[in-house]
């Protein structure tokens, strides 16, 4: 109950599905924590119930896509808490499910803001902190499309494929800091960003959650806490020897 003990962690995107399950994960684990959101009767209600149980979180209300937001953001958070030692950038859209001749500029640019743009704002204004705490995590969440192409994608393959290779420059580039930078890559999970998207392409709802499910080796989609438990790990001192790392958790999905 204690692996985190000691550190502040950021959450972007963290009111609701993978980012809702990380945060209540690591406060239990005894990291304060901060969240980040757009969506702000979720974003506190979430802080108000973790606080109700004694863990040390509060809700900022964030658009990824504004540099100067996210960064007062990240260095009010750092205040509040005395620090920050990780960062999850797991804030995310899927876009239209479009083939590519079909996707707009706009659409394109919305998701490229959100996936690419967040993350990398994210990480800029984080890495100041991380560096003063004499090193840090930082996680970011990319998806299978970064590695495999699962199609009518583009603006989020692109994205996500962006979040791959960026971990692993930041990896690089920060390693001598003891700063260390992962990504891991979820298979269908059961999320409302994952919803939407079932909604959008089929009149079926159950019959496109059972169909995305068996697409999975184990026959089933994750859910929300599969990737939490990985975040927690990779946040504590017990992944201190891993970075660059690219992890998949998707029920086999890419390893056909």
């Amino acid at each position: 109950m204690n692996r985190l003990s000691g550190k502040t962690a950021i959450v972007t995107g963290g009111a609701v599905g993978i980012g809702r399950a990380c945060v209540e994960r690591m406060a239990q684990e005894g990291a304060k924590v901060a969240i980040f959101d757009v969506l702000e009767t979720e974003g506190e209600a979430l802080a108000t119930d973790l606080a109700a149980q004694g863990h040390a979180v509060a809700f900022w209300r964030v658009d990824v896509t504004d540099e100067a937001a996210t960064q007062a953001a990240i260095d009010a958070a750092a205040a509040r808490f005395g620090g920050l030692h990780v960062l999850v950038n797991n804030a995310g859209i899927s876009g239209s499910p479009k083939p590519t001749d079909q996707v707009t500029e706009a659409e394109w640019d919305r998701v490229q803001a959100v996936n690419v743009k967040g993350v990398f704002f994210g990480t800029k204004h984080a890495i100041p902190h991380l560096r003063a705490a004499g090193g840090g995590s930082v996680i970011n969440l990319s998806s299978i499309a970064g590695l495999i192409g699962v199609g009518n994608l583009a603006a989020y393959h692109a994205s996500k494929g962006a979040v791959r290779l960026m971990t692993k420059n930041d990896a690089i580039t920060y390693a001598p800091e003891k700063i260390r930078v992962n990504s891991i890559h979820p298979g269908y999970i059961w999320t409302p960003m994952v919803e939407n998207h079932l909604r959008t392409t089929s009149p079926d709802l159950e019959a496109a959650k059972a169909a995305a499910g068996s697409v999975h080796p184990i026959g089933h989609m994750g859910e929300p806490d599969d990737i939490a438990w990985a975040v927690v790990w990779l946040a504590s001192d017990e992944a201190k020897f891993v970075t660059g790392a690219e992890i998949a958790i998707d029920g086999g999905y890419t390893a056909r």
